[in-house]
């Protein structure tokens, strides 16, 4: 699945593959070296006038909960630290086991390439009131998880937005978790007395990782009922944020050290967006058929297959399709021209020199030669690209959620005009099959 939205099993399964020969010395130093020459690996700097926080919640500690990480213009603070780009092992392990490959192998190769990047926002930094924040909904892709779309969604932050990731439960994530409750046994065998147990100390931290296709399992109703949960679990995001929002108490089971209360009237829930990347963009979809509170929609190359054919003609919100020129092909393309509308804006751009993993942060932190040879990079430079898809993002909500801001100035983008744009697709798609 890694043409359909896994982020970098041929990177590490090629790799574990080549520690596995006479060579695996010389091999693995000349890997390491590919990355660490190059002098500007390294998520890129949010540009817009607000720093960045962001903060992990999680409301409800079971599985059909919320988790999400949050993503919001902050004050600037010399106290507030980075985050890891990766959270914890586990993620290397989920990783691992989504690419078939030695979780104990693995988890060493990511950490050493990847293990000591950081999230560009500050972990918990107070919020910084400056007027009602539009919202953005953020889904990401097959594989992944709620933090590896950093520099998307900390620059809409940077620009004002408060932005959601979440992180799906529907099994189509690397890993992800949830909470249980102790059983009467673990309760017994803890050292705490129970009149001073905190409500997450009777709980127990469980791990979900990515659920593979069963030998000769049709592909098409696990990912079509995982899409329906996706879109389910980005409109309770919404929701819980709604609930916020209005000051409403919710129970962050993470217990961080941000002060949700801060965020009392700060959203503008007359302006929210849903965007997303490959499964995430057939989320975005599936999401603005199920809640009209989404006013538009943007789909990072999308990948169509898990949705019905009959929500096309039932999407009434404008959409915003931005695609890598490597990645897309005919059926894939005509299933987005079903989202043509005459009276409803319906744009397509395609970046040149992209490929699939242009959009995730994975192609800002590898070198130049491993990441084309891997397809973690295009021919363009990873950083343009995103400039370009997350300027081209913002004069679209401009448009449709009515913003007051300079974001038009990026309107050319939409119809894409710019030396590094195609309008529309660069595939051939023959009138018949739309």
């Amino acid at each position: 699945m890694f043409s359909h939205g896994g982020l970098v099993q041929l990177l590490v399964k090629r790799t574990y593959e080549w520690t596995r020969t006479d060579q695996r010395r010389y091999t693995l130093g000349f890997f390491a070296m590919g990355n660490a020459c190059s002098n500007h690996l390294g998520i890129p700097p949010a540009k817009g006038p607000h720093a960045v926080g962001c903060t992990d919640f999680m409301i409800d500690h079971t599985a059909q909960g919320s988790f999400f990480r949050l993503y919001y213009p902050c004050q600037e603070t010399e106290k507030a630290e980075k985050p890891d780009w990766v959270p914890c092992r586990e993620y290397f392990n989920g990783l691992a086991d989504f690419m078939k490959i030695n979780r104990t192998l693995s988890e060493r190769i990511f950490n050493y390439l990847f293990g000591s990047f950081k999230i560009p926002a500050y972990l918990d930094a107070p919020f910084k009131s400056n007027g009602k924040c539009p919202v953005v909904i953020f889904s990401h892709g097959l594989g992944a998880f709620r933090t590896l779309y950093s520099a998307i969604c900390a620059e809409l932050a940077s620009q004002g937005f408060i932005v959601a990731s979440v992180e799906h439960r529907d099994q189509s994530a690397s890993a992800t978790y949830y909470f249980r409750e102790k059983t009467e046994s673990e309760r017994a065998n803890d050292n705490v007395p129970r009149t001073s147990a905190s409500a997450r100390d009777n709980l127990v931290r469980e791990w979900m990782y990515y659920r593979a296709l069963q030998h000769r399992e049709s592909e098409f109703p696990l990912r079509n009922k995982q899409v329906k949960q996706r879109a389910d679990e980005c409109i309770l995001a919404l929701d819980k944020l709604t609930e916020i929002n209005s000051g409403i108490p919710v129970q962050n089971v993470l217990q961080t050290q941000f002060d949700c209360t801060t965020l009392e009237n700060s959203m503008d829930l007359c302006r929210i967006a849903a965007v997303g990347h490959s499964f995430g963009g057939a989320t975005v979809i599936e999401a603005l058929c199920k809640e009209v509170k989404f006013k538009c929609g943007i789909a990072l190359d999308a990948w169509m297959f898990p949705l019905d054919d009959e929500i096309f003609a039932r999407v009434k919100q404008p959409i915003f399709f931005i695609n890598s020129e490597k990645f897309q092909w005919a059926g894939n393309i005509s299933r987005m021209r079903k989202l043509d509308s005459a009276v409803i804006q319906r744009k397509m751009i395609t970046i040149r020199g992209t490929v699939h993993q242009s959009f995730p942060d994975f192609t800002f932190l590898t070198g130049n030669w491993i990441g084309k040879l891997m397809k973690l990079k295009g021919e363009i430079d990873p950083e343009l690209a995103i400039d370009l898809s997350n300027k081209a993002t913002l004069a679209f909500l401009q448009r449709h959620l009515g913003l007051e801001t300079n974001f038009n100035q990026w309107d050319p983008l939409i119809d894409g005009q710019d030396e590094n744009l195609i309008q529309g697709t660069n595939v051939t798609v023959l009138q018949s099959a739309i």
